[in-house]
């Protein structure tokens, strides 16, 4: 019997590489599987120490620019056997590094992506992939297209400062000084949203506000990724607002795709895709997968709905040993999970499932063993 472990994290209590290590064990000596370890994550928190399983690389640090164009210290994942570079836009632009009273995507930029980016090519990667989760701005990338050699211009041929308030100034795109290095090199973004770049359901409409912007300047942002879409289309003969996550991370999906010719992707699809997942589940019996909740949500780009797609291809069974659920069993089935058990059938309460996750965890396991 051969059997794939491909969970996602337990937010909060277990990562994916720790599920593997409970689980595989049990599996292995109680039905005397082979187990193959492919653990998986959507692209939010966790994705970089997967892709790390994966690739085995190593953690670059550089001086860039954080959100407010002061300098911090950024890192990012290269291999060096693979060119494979994965770069998240939060270690250099995120919320995450602006204290409450900082915060504002008027005055944000994402230079020191760009920077990463630079760094990366320097280094020799042929293919970069971007996690855009978790920013600071809302500059439309003109701040990572400035570090990567872009100029944008006001009508005297000024160049801008390339933040967020600036997009509605801008008159003229330059390429002229543009790194031709990028023209050599793939660049793949994680992206699980699928916002347009302006309008009521635009990147400044729905997410400026918890960025720090008031509503004035969230009218304002809008007018001004309207007006910059109209240079971008011009520009690069596109139709920057049918890009399907243009608006993801203030506009840096419609960014990648413009000034990096990137390809917008959801998470799951590129983890799977560097872990060779399809061609692994092809010969398996079994895939047992994991995350904190099955929900109606589940099958919205989370890491199972991935693999109930794939194993449905390959007729290979799905087992979900989940943290909770909020479907019931005929909900499981139409789904296309097989076997499904949670840590709360076992628990007493939430609190107690979060500190005694492993135990339980191993009980599914060995459940599991016994059901056959």
């Amino acid at each position: 019997m051969q059997i794939i472990l491909a969970p996602d994290k337990y937010k909060g209590s277990l990562s994916g590489m720790e599920f593997c290590d409970i689980v595989e064990p049990i599996l292995k000596d109680n039905l005397g599987a082979k187990v193959v370890r492919l653990p998986l994550a959507d692209g939010g928190d966790g994705t970089i120490e997967v892709i790390n399983f994966y690739l085995s690389g190593v953690f670059k640090t550089v001086e860039v620019k954080d959100p407010l164009f002061r300098p911090i210290k950024a890192s990012y994942l290269y291999s060096e056997t693979t060119g494979i570079a994965f770069i998240e836009m939060a270690e250099a632009s995120g919320i995450k590094l602006l204290k409450p009273e900082d915060q504002n995507c008027m005055h944000t930029t994402t230079f020191g992506t760009g920077e990463l980016i630079l760094s990366a090519i320097n280094e020799g990667a042929k293919h970069i992939i971007l996690g855009i989760g978790g920013s600071a701005t809302n500059d439309c990338g003109i701040g990572m297209a400035t570090a990567l050699g872009y100029e944008f211009l006001d009508h005297h041929g000024k160049c801008l400062e390339p933040v967020g308030r600036n997009l509605i100034h801008i008159y003229k795109i330059s390429d002229n000084k543009v790194n031709q290095r990028l023209k050599n090199i793939k660049i793949q973004i994680a992206c699980d949203v699928k916002n347009p770049l302006y309008g009521p359901k635009g990147a400044a409409h729905v997410y400026a506000k918890q960025k720090g912007a008031s509503s004035s300047e969230i009218e304002h942002l809008n007018s001004g990724l309207q007006h910059f879409s109209q240079l971008l289309d011009d520009h690069f003969n596109i139709k920057t607002q049918q890009i399907e996550g243009a608006g993801a991370a203030g506009g840096m999906g419609a960014g990648t795709v413009t000034f990096l010719n990137g390809e917008l992707i959801p998470g799951i699809d590129l983890i799977m895709q560097i872990a060779n997942f399809e061609e692994s589940v092809k010969n398996a019996d079994w895939i047992i997968t994991g995350e904190g909740r099955l929900d109606d949500q589940t099958l919205s780009g989370k890491a199972i709905s991935g693999i109930i797609e794939v194993a449905k291809r390959y007729n290979v069974k799905v087992a979900s040993f989940s943290g909770s659920s909020d479907l019931n069993s005929d909900e499981v089935k139409d789904m296309g999970i097989a076997y499904s058990t949670t840590i709360m059938d076992k628990a007493t309460s939430f609190e107690d499932a979060l500190k005694n996750t492993t135990e339980y965890l191993e009980q599914l396991a060995i459940d599991f063993t016994t059901s056959f």
